[in-house]
């Protein structure tokens, strides 16, 4: 049977749009559903979730598979995203002297200089819905932040391990990957140079408030 799409009141796709996305969808599912070169050891979500550790140091002399890379992308365009518009787009940086300009841009980090860097980028352009600027602009933070995050759990669930960097200079940033797209965050992907321990948090009582 075949499904019927639900858009958004104030938007109506064109024919063209509808090819689009199946087109997406098809290479999407291909990439996704792709059987990898090895096994992937952290399939189960919930431990993906619960064994997650941001790393600052990486064996920057083991490169990171282009199939793992190809998942990790295609899981930030799985997305939520509001309206489905996607407004966010993903710069993946392979020039060695763009991420020497990263780092620069990212206060000194080094380890914005990885086998991986992926800028995540709002675009609110993309979000075809009938609100002020302002709204737009925080749908697409809000898309591009949800994004990045989908890739960071695919990361770790490929046995990688990553670093999110949100504190740089904007400016920097756009001049360095060449946009005038504002980034949201940085992530930072690669081997571990060695693997972390879990870390004390607090307690769910403390977190969850019931109104």
């Amino acid at each position: 049977m075949k499904q019927s799409k639900t858009y958004p009141k104030e938007y109506t796709p064109s024919d063209i749009l509808t090819q689009d996305i199946t087109v997406r969808n098809n290479l999407l599912n291909a990439i996704l559903t792709s059987k990898p070169k090895k096994t992937i050891q952290n399939a189960d979500l919930f431990k993906v979730m619960a064994t997650r550790r941001s790393t600052r140091k990486f064996d920057n002399k083991r490169m990171v598979e282009e199939w793992k890379v190809d998942k990790i992308i295609a899981a930030a365009d799985t997305a939520p995203t509001a309206g489905n518009f996607q407004g966010f787009e993903i710069f993946y940086v392979k020039d060695t002297k763009v991420k020497e300009k990263l780092v620069e841009a990212a206060n000194n980090q080094p380890y914005a200089n990885t086998p991986v860097v992926l800028v995540f980028c709002k675009n609110p352009s993309r979000v075809k819905l009938n609100f002020p600027p302002e709204i737009l602009a925080k749908f697409a933070i809000q898309d591009a932040t949800l994004a990045a995050a989908y890739s960071q759990l695919a990361a770790h669930a490929l046995s990688l391990s990553s670093i999110w960097i949100g504190m740089f200079d904007e400016e920097k940033v756009m001049k360095a990957i060449g946009t005038d797209l504002k980034p949201s965050s940085l992530l930072c992907i690669g081997y571990p140079a060695q693997k972390r321990g879990p870390r004390s948090r607090r307690n769910l009582k403390d977190l969850i408030h019931i109104v």
